[in-house]
């Protein structure tokens, strides 16, 4: 049986590919790999398609049995992965037996990891994707454990390992573009919003990131906006003054203005970042 079965989950283990775009204008929004270039590294080497289905595992604890001869490659977030016991190597090219078992610990840097097996995750697509979206609910289930998982067949050419690995770091230096709503703020706040550090929150998740900063971005419109489009990556400021960077699982709507947008090139990084972090952003 081409499958490994699910021994435990940690605080969450989710299915996840690139995403389901093209539905925002039926309330569905993307999601997807937080991090997408480690979910994209992972399939690299093991020689799957891009958009293969992966396990995105936040803050390890994830433990696994394999049914086959499965190969495999964890990246992302620095832990100790484990095959029967034997530390193995991250972002490179496992072999697990059939039988054997594979445990990743809690991360020493990062927040995901992601897991592939060569030949993707196979559950059934939902509009065209495999991806847990923890915010409309589609997609499968966040995994639990004796949860069996088929593997498939969305294995391409052999692996090119051509892919950066982040370092370490208690900090983090974001790239934005400012926009569409930053002339609701006053001149201050967008000075703010570059020159001073941000604190990750404890309130994070895959729908965002709660900041926190010294002083609050004040507004120089305090009209209420009428709800429009969010997109990845965006600076969302509620009425606190403290801005909310928004993740894969965000809403495809909102009524706060939003003061600028972290680009596509560093959102990945944003995926990584783990409560008490501090950055800092710069203007693009």
């Amino acid at each position: 049986m081409r499958a490994v079965t699910v021994l435990q989950t940690g605080p969450l283990c989710t299915v996840q590919d690139r995403g389901r775009p093209g539905y925002a204008s039926i309330g569905v929004g993307c999601s997807g790999a937080a991090d997408r270039h480690s979910h994209d590294a992972a399939n690299r080497l093991v020689g799957n398609n891009s958009d293969a289905a992966t396990l995105e595992v936040t803050l390890g604890g994830l433990k696994l049995r394999a049914e086959f001869d499965a190969v495999v490659a964890v990246t992302g977030a620095h832990v100790i992965c484990r095959v029967d016991g034997t530390v193995q190597g991250l972002n490179s090219t496992l072999v697990v037996r059939a039988g054997q078992e594979l445990e990743l610990s809690a991360p020493t840097w990062g927040l995901r990891s992601y897991l592939a097996v060569r030949g993707g995750i196979d559950v059934p697509a939902v509009l065209g994707s495999r991806a847990t979206d923890t915010m409309s609910g589609l997609g499968p289930e966040p995994l639990s454990p004796g949860t069996v998982l088929a593997v498939g067949n969305d294995s391409g050419r052999w692996p090119a390992a051509d892919f950066g690995i982040p370092p370490p770091s208690s900090r983090a230096t974001l790239h934005v573009t400012f926009g569409p709503r930053e002339n609701w703020f006053t001149e201050r706040a967008r000075s703010l919003l570059l020159e001073q550090p941000w604190t990750v929150t404890p309130d994070t998740d895959r729908v965002g990131i709660r900041l926190d900063g010294s002083e609050p971005l004040t507004r120089a419109i305090d009209s209420e906006l009428s709800s429009e489009g969010m997109v990845l990556g965006a600076l969302q400021v509620p009425p606190s003054g403290q801005p909310v960077l928004f993740l894969a699982d965000h809403p495809v709507t909102g009524g706060y203005p939003v003061i600028a947008v972290v680009t596509a090139a560093d959102v990945s990084a944003a995926a990584q970042l783990t409560p008490g972090t501090q950055i800092r952003f710069r203007a693009r």
